[in-house]
């Protein structure tokens, strides 16, 4: 790319936002020229606005200390100056829809970590490797919009990652019926340890909405393009638990799958290492060249071993074995912040680009 994009982030104080600016640290295709946050944040350094909130393992870019923060409210004042955004704010879901559209508007296309446009029928809610065909409904956004190049685009929900690319994998042998457990990281909820004290040693068998979102996002993602809006997909049925446990990054999911045909296992692990995408034939920036990897030994995959494979953009898969009541059974783990959350959004953004979906203004 001769010229970089320039990206400002929405949220940006927050842990997502922090996320977003340590990935965009030397992009090789974006730069980070708008910051912006809640008006009690807006007209400090960045610095002074996140104070001693910043919860990266690594510091914050001397890039972005100094840079003043906006108020995230003014919409036509921070689009002005970058030619997409990433939005990563919190309010309300009718807040954060309203001012997604708002930016999209003046034709600044928004790539959102939210969830509150996941189930609006003209957005796109896009894994890359598994549904990137479903940006194709970007169109008719934009007609309802009334856009030229504004519109909105999301990641799925991080709980789904570490077993939707396994499925998706295997779908040539039709799966139809899948159990889920997730052990879902305390980052998922933007805490740490020092955050959440009460987390460290215990399990909270409830995270709101989640076990809806585990059953439901999947079949979005597996659905299809029918006159203008995305219909999603009626199988596999899939039910799902999801438990917060004392974790920092990654979330881990014991899953067992019925099948109308009968693969081996061999057959699977092999259809899982061949398993890939558009973002690996692109070789986009963030795209982990082994999407998902197969781990023989039996006490794999593990958080502290496993979860920062390929940058965090890989997902990790072991201990697929018989089930007595199903057909098979594995555990699959993928990291949260990273291909969940942020770097998600920056691997959708990354084929957007790729696509012609986002160019300088």
């Amino acid at each position: 790319m001769e010229k970089k994009l320039r990206v400002g982030i929405l949220g940006a104080t927050g842990m997502v936002g922090q996320r977003f600016i340590t990935l965009l640290a030397g992009h090789p295709w974006y730069e980070i020229t708008a910051l912006a946050a809640s008006p009690r944040s807006a007209g400090k350094s960045y610095e002074e606005a996140v104070g001693g909130r910043w919860k990266m393992q690594s510091p914050m870019p001397e890039a972005v200390k100094g840079m003043t923060v906006m108020n995230v409210n003014e919409v036509e004042k921070v689009a002005a100056g970058v030619d997409f955004v990433f939005s990563a704010v919190d309010m309300t879901k009718d807040e954060i829809r309203a001012i997604e559209e708002a930016y999209a508007k003046t034709e600044t296309p928004v790539v959102s970590n939210n969830s509150a446009h996941r189930w609006t029928p003209d957005v796109p809610m896009v894994i890359p490797e598994i549904n990137p065909e479903h940006f194709k409904v970007i169109e008719f956004q934009k007609k309802r919009l009334g856009t030229k190049r504004g519109f909105v685009a999301v990641k799925p929900n991080c709980s789904i990652q570490s077993y939707a690319p396994v499925l998706t994998a295997w779908k040539e042998f039709e799966p139809y019926e899948v159990v889920a457990t997730t052990y879902q990281a305390i980052s998922g909820a933007g805490k740490t340890f020092k955050d959440w004290p009460e987390m460290v040693e215990n399990i909270i068998p409830y995270i709101g909405g989640e076990e809806e979102k585990s059953e439901q996002e999947p079949l979005r993602i597996w659905g299809e393009i029918k006159d203008g809006v995305i219909v999603k997909a009626d199988s596999p049925v899939i039910t799902c638990q999801c438990i917060r446990v004392p974790v920092l990054d990654g979330h881990t999911a014991a899953v067992f799958v019925k099948f109308r045909k009968a693969p081996s296992k061999e057959e699977l692990i092999e259809a899982l290492n061949r398993f890939e995408g558009l973002p690996q034939t692109l070789a986009l920036p963030s795209a982990p060249k082994q999407f998902i990897r197969y781990l023989e030994d039996d006490n794999r995959p593990q958080v502290k071993l496993d979860v920062d494979a390929e940058k965090g953009m890989a997902i990790s898969v072991g201990r697929l074995r018989p089930d007595t009541v199903y057909d098979w059974k594995f555990v699959g783990l993928s990291h949260n912040t990273l291909r969940g959350a942020a770097g998600g959004a920056l691997l959708c953004a990354e084929l957007l680009t790729a696509q012609g979906y986002i160019q300088a203004k």
